[in-house]
């Protein structure tokens, strides 16, 4: 009787257990998610390239003769104007050249005045029957080899006379020095750098545009510029300069750009963004823009989830298939899959599948 007994309560615990399950089961856990409504984008979109600012105008300066350094006045930061000295070499060695030169040249006329006094008796004799023929050819053509000796000699220290004067460097227009890489006393080859001059009053800024926007830049396009240096602060430019060959091994084009106005906030050397404005003209289908993490990718593709609201707190969620452009700062793009007006899900897509029911936490506006 007993064991009868414990059976049937055990019985009875079973029962009272699997109604408590299927009442679990029978309770659904909805998962709550943000969305937003989305909006067709405009008839621009923007663009923001990093650069670097630089002067209008960069010269880097050099001897165009060896020598070492007997010179060097000025300093980075300084201030120069056209014609101002920048460096100067040891002259010694020029200067005897200048001699050589010189005297080689005195030399060559002494030679060249016989030359000529020979044949001038020569001619006589001739003249008089008392000399060939020959030797007249000879006399004259001594003559003209002094002659054409005494013009190398000129031409020989004329050069030595440059190559003296190439001992100094000086500032071919007003400006700054940038950068000073030699020191005094040391040895410089010809073309080595000596000074980095900066002048023009407008800077500059050197960006690279992918190859899919490149084609739409042209020269005298209005941009924007912004400092890092210079918070809040956009400065117009204008496109000056668009590369037709791409830099090195990358795939991106440079493009530089001039600051309409002068600012000595700006120094060669900060780092800033050019900001573009690019049409979109011809295109087929409007365009959105999404955060990213609306976004999710499987094997069959990239996809959102689209909300429909089912009751004030709740809604149903279906997957769409979606192609994505370029990730821009307001979000990234999508090409096709949306309309405007859907309510997209914001977070979350991971853990949500197609045909759930969701509970809303409220939307978070409309897409940038």
């Amino acid at each position: 009787m007993l064991l009868r007994l414990i059976g049937i309560t055990l019985l009875l615990a079973g029962l009272l257990s699997g109604c408590r399950s299927r009442q679990d089961d029978s309770t659904e856990i909805l998962r709550p998610v943000r969305f937003q409504r989305v909006e067709a984008a405009g008839e621009w979109m923007e663009r923001t390239f990093a650069g670097t600012a630089q002067a209008g105008l960069e010269s880097r300066l050099s001897f165009r003769v060896p020598g070492a350094i007997l010179e060097l006045p000025v300093k980075v930061g300084d201030r120069v104007a056209a014609g101002q000295l920048i460096a100067r070499l040891d002259p010694t060695d020029y200067q005897l050249q200048v001699q050589e030169a010189a005297a080689a040249l005195a030399r060559t006329q002494a030679q060249a005045r016989n030359a000529d006094a020979a044949y001038e008796r020569v001619r006589a004799l001739y003249e008089n029957r008392n000399a060939s023929r020959s030797d007249l050819d000879a006399a004259r053509a001594a003559s003209e080899s002094a002659a054409a000796a005494v013009r190398a000699g000129a031409t020989g220290l004329a050069l030595s006379r440059s190559q003296l004067g190439y001992t100094r460097l000086t500032a071919p227009t007003d400006g700054a020095i940038a950068s000073v890489t030699v020191e005094v006393n040391e040895n410089v080859a010809a073309g080595q750098v000596v000074v980095i001059l900066t002048s023009g009053e407008l800077p500059e800024v050197t960006v690279a545009i992918p190859e899919t926007q490149i084609h739409q830049i042209r020269r005298g396009d209005t941009v924007q510029v912004r400092f890092d240096a210079i918070d809040r602060q956009l400065f117009p430019a204008t496109v000056t300069e668009v590369g037709v060959a791409t830099l090195g091994q990358a795939t991106t084009f440079p493009v530089r750009v001039r600051l309409k106005e002068a600012n000595p906030r700006i120094h060669p050397g900060m780092a800033g963004e050019v900001r573009f404005r690019f049409p979109r003209n011809g295109e087929s289908s409007a365009r959105f823009l999404v955060p990213p993490e609306a976004v999710g990718e499987d094997r069959e593709g990239r996809f959102v989830f689209l909300l429909s609201p089912a009751e004030t707190e709740t809604g149903v969620i279906h997957r769409q298939t979606v192609t994505v452009g370029e990730l821009t700062p307001a979000g990234l793009e999508i090409m096709s899959g949306l309309k405007d007006g859907n309510l997209v899900v914001t977070a979350g897509v991971s853990l949500l599948g197609d045909g759930q029911k969701v509970k809303l936490l409220g939307s978070e506006g409309k897409a940038p």
